[in-house]
């Protein structure tokens, strides 16, 4: 049964990189902790991981004005409502959910990759161990039973948020009016609009790995929305064509046709 559909609404100028949701999706989905290196930033792990679905990242910005500024994301799946894992994957262990969200099936996944290279967010991560794919799944047993996002329940600041998804995108527009500037939100209008949407203080594109303008690659819109349901039309076109030439001719009398034959070498 399809609910409502649901967004978390991210704002980017509350957030003080605390990682209270880092750590909690990781604790609520039992993800191991690995080794890291120092790499020069205060972001750890350096991105997402196979164990490791929502990472805080740390930007460095100097203003067109000179001011210094750091700039902090919650990164993880934008969870799409044109969503091209969902497309391309061939087992179903990628899905729509109820609320509109993308939610994972372990189980069915197969390791084909389809999605890591079908993400316009580059989302999606491989775990060679276990052959699988792994990604947020917006706490979709946590939100059937009414709970909110492990990542959202711990924020002490105010910056995540859930909701219905007119509600959140209603707010996220209220917000950006109230700072002004270059102040915008973001992930409404992509892929069909995102159930993932941020209230950003700057331009998009001033933030690493945030594309401007994400979008399902064109290959994989002419197979999976054009020329793969011609093909099943064509194969269907074949099957039933067969069926009518067995009704109006009968089978093939492949014995008398060879008796005939024999008959005429032996003249």
């Amino acid at each position: 049964m399809k609910g409502p559909e649901i967004v978390q609404l991210i704002d980017t100028t509350l957030c003080t990189a605390c990682r209270g949701c880092q750590v909690a999706c990781k604790q609520w989905n039992e993800n191991p902790g690995l080794r890291t290196m120092n790499w020069g930033s205060y972001q750890n792990p350096p991105d997402l991981n196979w164990n490791t679905w929502t990472l805080i990242r740390f930007q460095e910005y100097e203003a067109p004005n000179g001011d210094f500024k750091w700039l902090f994301r919650k990164d993880g799946c934008m969870h799409c409502t044109d969503a091209a894992c969902v497309k391309v994957c061939p087992s179903g262990a990628l899905f729509h959910t109820e609320f509109g969200t993308v939610g994972v099936n372990p189980s069915l996944c197969i390791g084909c990759k389809e999605c890591i290279a079908a993400c316009p967010f580059d989302i999606p991560r491989y775990n060679q161990e276990t052959d699988k794919v792994t990604k947020c799944d917006f706490c979709y047993t946590r939100v059937k039973g009414n709970e909110l996002p492990a990542c959202v329940k711990s924020c002490p600041t105010g910056a995540l948020s859930v909701g219905r998804k007119e509600d959140m995108i209603k707010k996220a527009y209220q917000r950006v009016k109230e700072l002004g500037g270059d102040a915008n939100v973001y992930g409404d209008t992509f892929v069909g609009g995102t159930h993932l949407i941020y209230v950003l203080g700057e331009k998009p594109e001033v933030y690493d790995k945030l594309p401007t303008r994400p979008a399902v690659p064109l290959s994989i819109i002419a197979w999976k929305d054009w020329l793969k349901p011609l093909s099943l039309i064509a194969g269907g076109g074949v099957v039933v064509g067969a069926f009518l030439h067995y009704l109006i001719h009968g089978p093939k009398d492949t014995g008398g046709d060879s008796d005939q034959a024999g008959q005429g070498g032996g003249e």
